[in-house]
């Protein structure tokens, strides 16, 4: 799981460019099966990301590539045990 959160004072110009690539990868994630859940926060400063089947490296390797990695405030990766 990861929490992604963006700096909202400091968009740049072409921000509503990148949220469509934002969108276009997240898709694509979604396709392939290795993500289970994208969650919006409320402030709409970021989101919060549930992968499945991909170690934490993977992991991290894919946030490297969203375009919203690039205007992070924060970044935070949790490893999860699923119960049930």
């Amino acid at each position: 799981q990861v929490i992604l959160t963006i700096d909202l004072q400091n968009l740049p110009e072409n921000f509503q460019e990148i949220l469509k690539e934002e969108q276009a990868v997240v898709a694509e994630w979604k396709e392939e099966g290795v993500l289970a859940h994208l969650f919006l926060r409320p402030e709409r400063n970021g989101a919060v990301l549930q992968f499945i089947n991909l170690s934490l490296e993977e992991v991290k390797g894919r946030m490297e590539t969203l375009p919203f990695y690039h205007i992070r405030k924060s970044i935070e990766y949790y490893e999860l045990l699923p119960q049930f």
